[in-house]
């Protein structure tokens, strides 16, 4: 009966771990170029002696345990499996502002591929993000809207002046003085990447090499002066998703509940008898 327990309680602390994750995507549905998260439901592996095919671990001296006949395998209960952003491309929105900019991946080589800008934060460190609603700071650098400046294909800090400027659709800013290219970056997997806030990412530890998009034949990108890209997130899917996530997890509580009722009542009964 113990079983029954584990697999509801797996089974709520899914479903509450999906709805934060779904409650995150709505929360940024306005954010540019915010890319949601999604992630899917697993049921536990079965015991490791049952998928050996009920052999003994390498080196281990314990007697070889015997095959049993099993009419079919049970599972104890559900976790959610690591999420991983969705980089499909937002629709794009005409702003009008000079320092917004939006990529759009027209054609990539790797079906877990994605374009995104490199922006430095506050330690020097790099960053990704596809979010290009920009600005120029009181120095003339062109950052994001938290300050992160943005990086040229050299790894240096774009710098204005001052001056207005042009994007071409390769991502080369010209002002009246000078121009810089802007750091496009590729990355092959983009399940490496670890989402840091709601519009930044860093690479995770089993990352790839990151290439330069431009010197990539294979991938084929633009760069939209004036306009930003809008969140992919769906929200009415989404909204439908959250409901039948709450409607899990009351099931798996009334699961529970009657569990523990039956429980109980076994200990009460038990104790009755003389």
């Amino acid at each position: 009966m113990l079983r029954g327990f584990y697999t509801a309680a797996s089974g709520m602390m899914a479903s509450q771990r999906m709805q934060e994750m779904l409650s995150n995507n709505i929360s940024n549905v306005e954010t540019p170029g915010y890319k949601q998260t999604q992630g899917s439901l697993r049921a536990f592996p079965e015991l490791l002696l049952q998928q050996m095919g009920s052999k003994t671990l390498p080196g281990s001296t314990a007697p070889v345990v015997p095959d049993q006949s099993r009419v079919g395998s049970l599972h104890t209960g559900v976790y959610l499996q690591e999420t991983t952003p969705d980089f499909s491309q937002g629709a794009l929105k005409e702003t009008g502002v000079s320092t917004d900019m939006a990529l759009v991946s027209d054609e990539l080589p790797d079906a877990d591929g994605a374009v995104l800008f490199q922006v430095e934060n506050g330690n020097g460190e790099t960053r990704y993000t596809r979010n290009g609603s920009f600005t120029v700071d009181d120095e003339g650098f062109l950052t994001t809207n938290t300050g992160y400046r943005i990086l040229d294909d050299t790894g240096n800090p774009i710098n204005t002046d001052g001056q207005a400027f042009q994007v071409s659709r390769t991502g080369m800013l010209t002002t009246a003085d000078a121009g810089s290219q802007l750091a496009v970056a590729y990355i092959p997997d983009a399940n490496a990447l670890v989402p840091q806030g709601s519009d930044l990412y860093v690479l995770g530890e089993n990352a790839g090499p990151i290439e330069n998009a431009l010197e990539n034949e294979g991938v084929d990108f633009s760069v939209h002066q004036h306009f930003i890209e809008r969140s992919n997130v769906d929200l009415n899917r989404t909204m439908t998703d959250m409901m039948n996530t709450y409607r899990s997890f009351e099931m798996n509580q009334r699961v529970l509940k009657a569990y523990d009722q039956s429980m109980q009542q076994a200990v009460s009964e038990i104790g009755r008898i003389r």
